[in-house]
């Protein structure tokens, strides 16, 4: 959650994720880049499930229910056998469904 006094501020977070293609994502640093041995070891963690996935941007608040984030591809990861675009409309629905779960 967006640890923030101003809702602005919240709203044009970006942290850098690591998004499979099943939509489940790990956050990396989110005050600093992360570093290539952690992309690596993200890589080696995909590729150990079968998985591809994405190094990606994430702007704004995870949590807010007024606004839906923006992904931003970065590279792939461990050969992603689907589009960028697929794995973030599955992250943005499990997203939902867990904003849906707070209600």
């Amino acid at each position: 959650m967006c640890e923030s006094f101003s809702m602005t501020d919240c709203s044009r977070e970006r942290r850098w994720l690591i998004l499979s293609e099943d939509g489940r994502h790990v956050w990396l640093g989110r005050y600093s880049d992360p570093s290539e041995e952690e992309i690596a070891s993200a890589e080696a963690s995909l590729a150990a499930q079968s998985l591809g996935g994405y190094v990606a941007v994430a702007e704004g608040d995870y949590w807010s229910r007024k606004a839906r984030m923006t992904l931003l591809p970065v590279r792939p990861l461990a050969g992603p056998r689907i589009p960028f675009e697929q794995a973030s409309a599955v992250f943005e629905a499990i997203r939902a469904r867990r904003l849906s779960e707070l209600a």
